[in-house]
């Protein structure tokens, strides 16, 4: 059967249709696939080796940014130290930049800020001057006409080597004669030369003006690695009178203190972060720093070219006193009018210390001091020199040498009299106490009364008993060395010639006199406290122990460490200090009650001799031991008054310890009692009731 004529017209088109679209179909495939195999080839044969050292250059890390510091408060929560902010131009090095790129940020800079050029030193001149390629070309053209060198000599040179030498080249043949704006992309290029790989140093971070900031932000683009930022310094919003307690942080032109800068460097900081350079500052610094914020840094031929903050970061933790500011302040005011008002009669005192704190709980209230010139006169704040200034405290150690006598069993709370006379020993010269130098005051005295009235010869026999030789007048003295270690044995239970453990850097020991057969008389003055040295905070220590039983605990400046809240403020306690026990004394209830007795009894005892009567009209009552100490100044004789004391008698709350040194021989001025009486007026009445 025949199809149509039109219908098989109609058929023969579809068929020729077909194939033509098909082979344009393919065709189109062939050219992409020509097109793909073009770039294949573009990409792998005529660019593989620069792409692969692109992508071989690209390096993602963390770039690590400070936060502000942790703020001081005291007891009351008055703010001791803040922080104020301020605008910053930083730099971030990026992996891999080289002179000459950093010598063109910093010529750019300049341009648009004005730097401080002060702290610039010749070699900072030079090593800029020399990132020039020009002038570097030049210098070793120089050097190699004046030290005959050829290349080989100078590829055989390190490049530190040779770097030296094109800078004292520089340096001694002052050629580099920089202008105005040059000197300060000198100092600019120091300071990001110094910088490590993706750490940000702080190029200008005072006095930044609108108009700086304004055309920074305008040029960052050509200026890989200058960033617009924030720098935080340490703000006293209720002056610095606590300054030599709390301490300082260094600024960022200082940078990180020499003697520790790879420690701290190894920890993550960076080479001009502020970190804490003195007492709590550094001892908490820890608390104190915060966590750095994290930004991830994609780096790519030597530039920053991506950026991603991961953590914004933490402020630091905040730090609560036990010392009241306030109070702070008083005894500070007390122990500087003393000084001076006694300056006039005493032209060989140094100053004086003073330590408050509490027997029960460690916490210090209170660390005062005065340094006086002794040519000039001039006075000044020194707290810190409560627990690093030593000396000779005298009597005031009576009460440890009459327990290690009952410790060591030479003595017990029930028998112990003795018979107050000057101690002759053959081929030295008499030693007696103060009210008995010649013998006519001869007295029986229990030990109770031994201390009331500082007896010197009843502390010598304890110590002459305890190194187990009976003495008897014009007898050679014939003991042991063991007597020294097991006297400051006892001391040192009590807190005397060891360290206190007080949470500040920096406390001193003390100081411990020769121990040999040579000296052994020595055993006699360091039974009554003429021998060694301690520091006020340990006299303040060994008080406490003393008014608490036996119980030696750790001074403690800092009471908390706490967070901040969103709006600034004071947060939540993270570590509330615990009374932190460092030994206990192992001696009966009895024992400490003879010592108690005799405390009491140096302020309030009916004997004309007690040393503390000018403290008995204080409430609370006060319970004490004074001391006076031989002493020199050259070859002039002078004397050491101290203290150590608590109140009230029956349970105790507070301990006051105090030093004058270097008074007049005999002044007879009891300024140590009347500075005492002032310090305990001024706690109850601004730190604590004394019926609390």
């Amino acid at each position: 059967m025949k199809l149509p004529k039109s219908k098989q017209g109609r058929s023969k088109q579809n068929k020729s249709h077909i194939p033509f679209r098909l082979n344009f179909l393919f065709f189109i495939v062939f050219l992409l696939f020509a097109a793909l195999l073009a770039q294949l080839a573009y990409l792998q044969i005529l660019n593989g080796a620069s792409f692969e050292a692109t992508v071989n250059s690209t390096d993602t890390t963390t770039e690590t940014k400070n936060v502000q510091r942790g703020m001081v408060y005291d007891s009351t929560g008055k703010v001791l130290v803040g922080n104020n902010s301020s605008r910053a131009i930083t730099y971030t090095k990026g992996s891999g930049v080289l002179s000459p790129d950093l010598y063109k940020i910093a010529n750019n800079l300049v341009t648009y800020v004005s730097i401080d050029t002060k702290k610039l030193t010749d070699r900072n001149a030079a090593d800029y001057y020399l990132a020039d390629k020009k002038h570097l070309s030049t210098v070793t053209a120089a050097i190699k006409k004046e030290k005959n060198l050829t290349n080989a000599d100078i590829n055989k040179l390190a490049s530190a080597d040779f770097n030296a030498m094109a800078v004292d080249y520089v340096v001694q043949n002052n050629i580099d004669s920089l202008n105005d704006k040059e000197k300060e992309a000198a100092v600019v290029f120091a300071k990001m030369t110094g910088a490590y790989s993706l750490s940000t140093v702080y190029l200008k971070t005072t006095d930044v003006s609108d108009t700086e900031m304004a055309e920074v932000g305008e040029h960052l683009s050509g200026m890989n690695g200058i960033k617009i930022g924030t720098n935080w310094s340490r703000s006293y919003p209720n002056g610095k009178s606590m300054n030599s307690i709390i301490g300082n942080v260094t600024s960022e032109s200082t940078g990180l203190p020499s003697d520790n800068i790879e420690t701290l460097m190894a920890e993550g900081y960076s080479r001009n972060d502020s970190v804490g350079q003195s007492y709590l500052e550094k001892q908490y610094e820890d608390v104190l720093k915060g966590t750095k914020s994290q930004t991830k840094v994609e780096v790519a031929n030597s530039k920053i070219v991506k950026q991603a903050q991961e953590y914004s970061g933490e402020k630091g933790d905040n730090l609560v006193l036990n010392i009241n500011a306030e109070f702070q302040a008083e005894v500070q005011k007390i122990m500087n009018d003393s000084v001076k008002s006694i300056a006039g009669s005493n032209p060989y005192n140094p100053g004086a210390y003073a330590v408050v704190m509490n027997p029960n709980t460690g916490a210090v209230y209170a660390m005062a001091g005065v340094n006086r010139n002794i040519k000039t006169g001039k006075v000044t704040d020194d707290a810190l020199g409560s627990i690093n200034q030593v000396f000779t405290m005298g009597s005031v150690v009576k009460g440890a040498t009459v327990m290690g006598a009952m410790m060591d069993g030479v003595i017990t709370p029930s028998s112990n009299t003795i018979t107050d006379e000057p101690i002759r020993l053959a081929g030295t010269a008499p030693k007696s106490s103060w009210f008995n130098t010649s013998g006519s005051a001869n007295m029986t005295l229990s030990a109770s009364d031994a201390l009331m009235v500082s007896s010197n010869s009843y502390m010598m026999q304890l110590a002459m008993r305890e190194g187990g030789f009976k003495y008897s007048s014009g007898s050679s003295l014939d003991m042991a060395n063991s007597i020294f270690p097991k006297m400051r044995g006892y001391f040192n239970q009590f807190g005397l010639g060891i360290k206190t453990g007080v949470d500040l850097p920096g406390e001193s020991t003390g100081f411990e006199g020769v121990a040999n057969q040579e000296n052994i008389g020595k055993a006699l003055d360091l039974s009554f406290g003429n021998y060694d040295s301690y520091t006020t905070i340990q006299l303040a220590q060994y008080m406490a122990t003393m008014a608490n039983g036996g119980t030696r605990l750790q001074p403690q400046i800092v009471k908390a460490i706490r967070s901040t809240n969103e709006d600034g403020s004071l947060g939540s306690v993270k570590t509330e200090m615990t009374p932190n026990i460092l030994s206990t004394v192992n001696a009966t209830k009895s024992q400490f009650d003879v010592v108690q007795s005799g405390f009491y009894k140096v302020v309030h005892g009916s004997n004309s001799l007690r040393t503390g009567g000018m403290m008995s009209d204080a409430t609370p009552s006060i319970s004490a031991k004074t001391g006076t100490a031989q002493t020199f100044y050259g070859t002039a004789e002078t004397e050491a008054l101290s203290l150590a004391s608590y109140a009230p008698s029956n349970k105790p709350k507070v301990v006051v310890a105090l030093v004058f040194p270097g008074m007049a021989n005999n002044t007879g001025s009891g300024i140590n009692s009347q500075a005492a009486v002032k310090i305990y007026s001024a706690f109850w009445k601004m730190v604590e009731s004394s019926d609390k």
